[in-house]
């Protein structure tokens, strides 16, 4: 018997700042605001449906992170040309904390950090 799992619903992102750093995930990366309730936490909408959850941190200090640190990692943003994404972030200031390289499965990625540290990839895949 099978528990019926049909994928992932949405990742989750601890931050300082829920309502800015919604904002911010609206106005660069094209997340819809779609729901928040009054803890606060966002639930945005990427244009292809997926869910991201936004929520308030515990003020715990931030331990230091790099992409093979231990746990989940990075959240991974899918881009249809990943040239036009660069320079569309570029636009918007983001941290970039790595050049573009290849990805593990074929494709190119870079790595960004969104303003509150939490580490961003874009990622082209080849079709």
């Amino acid at each position: 018997m099978s528990i019926g799992f049909t994928g992932i619903d949405h990742p989750a992102i601890a931050v300082g700042d829920v309502d800015g750093m919604a904002q911010w995930y609206d106005e660069v990366l094209g997340y819809e605001k779609f729901f928040r309730n009054d803890n606060p936490v966002w639930i945005m909408r990427a244009p292809d449906g997926s869910l991201l959850e936004i929520m308030p941190h515990n003020n715990l200090p931030r331990p230091e992170r790099v992409t093979t640190s231990p746990g989940l990692s990075h959240l991974a943003l899918r881009v249809s040309n990943l040239d036009d994404a660069i320079a569309y972030l570029d636009s918007k200031k983001v941290e970039w904390i790595s050049d573009a390289f290849d990805a593990i499965g074929g494709g190119r990625l870079r790595n960004f950090n969104d303003p509150e540290g939490n580490m961003l990839q874009i990622v082209e895949r080849e079709s």
